[in-house]
C-alpha cells in the first residue's frame, strides 16, 4: 500500500506538477496521484500565473505535507539517498542546486511566451527577444553541464533534480520547435526517452481538452 500521495494538476499544461512528479519517480517513491480539477483555483493559478510557489504539486508522505517543488526535491533526496537526486561531489552538488534555483525563480519570459502544452506543436514559432534570451540561457546551462559532467544527463550518468527541473523546458522546446545544437538535441532526446517521461506524455495526450484559456499565448 502506498504511503505517499502527490497532488498534481494537468499533465498537459502543468510544468511544476511534472517537476514534482518526475522527482518522485526518479526517487523510486511509491505514490498515488491526486489530480485536482481544472476548475480548482490552485490549478488555474499554477497554469495562468506561472508561479513556482503554488501549493501544486504537494507531497503527503507519512503524515507530512511538503509543497514547493524544490522542497519536495530536497525532501526526497533526504528520504531516498540511494536515488542520488543530488550529485555526490560537493562542487557538483552546489552547481546542481544553483541551476535548479535559477529555474525555480527565473525564466519568466520563457514561461510567458512558451507555456507548456505537450499536445500542441507550433513549427517555426517566432520568439520575442526576451524569451530568446531565456532560451539562450537554458541552452548555455545545458551545454556547460553536459561538457563538464560528460552527460547524458546534466550531472553525469543518471538523472538528478536538475533534469527534473528542466524536463518541462524540454517539452516546451519540442512544442515550439526551438532550434537546438547537437548536444542539446541529444539531451532533449535523453530526457524524453526516460520511461517516466514517456508515461507522463502518454497521460498528457490522453487528457481531455478542458482548459480552453490555456491555448492562448500569454
Amino acid at each position: 500500500m502506498h504511503t505517499a500521495v502527490l497532488t498534481i494538476s494537468s499533465k498537459n499544461y502543468g510544468a511544476w506538477a511534472l517537476r514534482g512528479w518526475l522527482m518522485a519517480r526518479l526517487a523510486g517513491l511509491e505514490f498515488t496521484e491526486n489530480v485536482i480539477s481544472p476548475d480548482d483555483p490552485a490549478m488555474k493559478a499554477e497554469m495562468l500565473l506561472l508561479s513556482s510557489s503554488m501549493l501544486v504539486p504537494a507531497l503527503l508522505h507519512e503524515g507530512l505535507k511538503v509543497w514547493d517543488t524544490l522542497a519536495i526535491g530536497e525532501y526526497l533526496n533526504e528520504r531516498k539517498p540511494e536515488a542520488a537526486l543530488l550529485p555526490a561531489d560537493a562542487k557538483a552538488r552546489a552547481h546542481c542546486r544553483a541551476i535548479c534555483g535559477e529555474m525555480h525563480s527565473g525564466f519568466a519570459s520563457l514561461r510567458g511566451s512558451l507555456p507548456m502544452n505537450i499536445k500542441a506543436h507550433f513549427p517555426g514559432f517566432k520568439l520575442w527577444s526576451r524569451a530568446q534570451a531565456d532560451v539562450d540561457r537554458v541552452k548555455a546551462i545545458w551545454t556547460e553541464c553536459l561538457a563538464t559532467y560528460q552527460g547524458p544527463f546534466l550531472f553525469g550518468r543518471q538523472p538528478t533534480l536538475a533534469d527534473a527541473m528542466y524536463a518541462p523546458v524540454v517539452t516546451r522546446f519540442l512544442t515550439y520547435d526551438v532550434p537546438l545544437d547537437q548536444a542539446c538535441a541529444a539531451y532533449a532526446k535523453t530526457i524524453m526517452a526516460l520511461p517516466a517521461m514517456q508515461e507522463w506524455v502518454a497521460a498528457a495526450k490522453a487528457e481531455p481538452d478542458e482548459i480552453d484559456e490555456l491555448d492562448a499565448e500569454f
